[in-house]
């Protein structure tokens, strides 16, 4: 029997301004992302193959082998894209208790992705959005491509638990779940006990999280047969620079 799930609050774009400031968070469906991004969904799913060929993540703390991942950096405004040079990924342990204070130099996405037209007009719609809610400017942006597998038996999209990652905005884009039962993910206020929960289910829906206003996770994943997976695209924006490990004083 299918397992049910609870479908997410859809907003519509010309509604997207008004949730986020409501309630710090909001799911576009995947008519909306590709207005957004002014791509048809045949062209973001052409990305999807890079899924396939993501190497083990090296920096798991509870020795699990259960996600695959590639990251990459740029500086995004509403017209332009530019790769930066290849950099670590780091938090602080305030934002990542289980794997922040340490750099984690992921293996780079694949040139043949990051120059792929519907990339680089993703990242333009977010960055549009992002200057929509605090003003022109250039957004600081890490790309994160995520397999969560059920190798071990459970695969936990979020082994750090509830978390902020640190930044302005997080987007977090559902491409594919096969074969898995779980992977709810759960939005809480920061500043209170309210929050919502769903699943995330359609290919290339969009959850856009306002960083400063709330937490969010994802429950782990458990196969429904002989194994299974969850493939996941999560963007960052920053303000003002990248998020780096502090330089200690002379």
């Amino acid at each position: 029997m299918p397992q049910l799930t609870l479908q997410p609050p859809l907003t519509s774009l010309d509604q997207l301004n008004n949730t986020l400031t409501t309630q710090g968070f909001a799911v576009l469906g995947s008519d909306s992302v590709c207005a957004l991004a002014g791509v048809s969904i045949e062209a973001l799913r052409a990305l999807q193959p890079s899924w396939n060929d993501l190497p083990p993540d090296q920096y798991l703390k509870d020795g699990g082998r259960y996600r695959r991942r590639r990251h990459a950096s740029f500086q995004v405004t509403p017209d332009q894209v530019q790769l930066v040079p290849h950099r670590a990924h780091w938090q602080p342990l305030s934002y990542n208790a289980l794997h922040g204070g340490m750099q984690r130099w992921f293996d780079p996405m694949a040139p043949e992705v990051v120059q792929q037209d519907a990339w680089q007009k993703l990242l333009r719609g977010l960055a549009c959005l992002a200057c929509a809610a605090q003003g022109d400017q250039t957004w600081f942006t890490e790309a994160h491509q995520f397999r969560i597998d059920t190798t071990d038996g459970i695969g936990r999209p979020t082994p750090e638990g509830a978390h902020r990652d640190g930044v302005n905005w997080v987007a977090v884009f559902l491409l594919d779940r096969q074969g898995i039962k779980g992977g709810e993910t759960r939005v809480f206020d920061i500043n209170s006990p309210s929050g919502q929960r769903f699943t995330l289910n359609e290919p290339w829906s969009l959850l856009l999280l306002d960083d400063t206003r709330v937490i969010h996770e994802t429950t782990p994943i458990q196969p429904e047969g002989d194994g299974g997976w969850r493939d996941t695209l999560v963007v960052t924006l920053r303000s003002g620079g990248f998020l780096d490990e502090p330089v200690p004083k002379a």
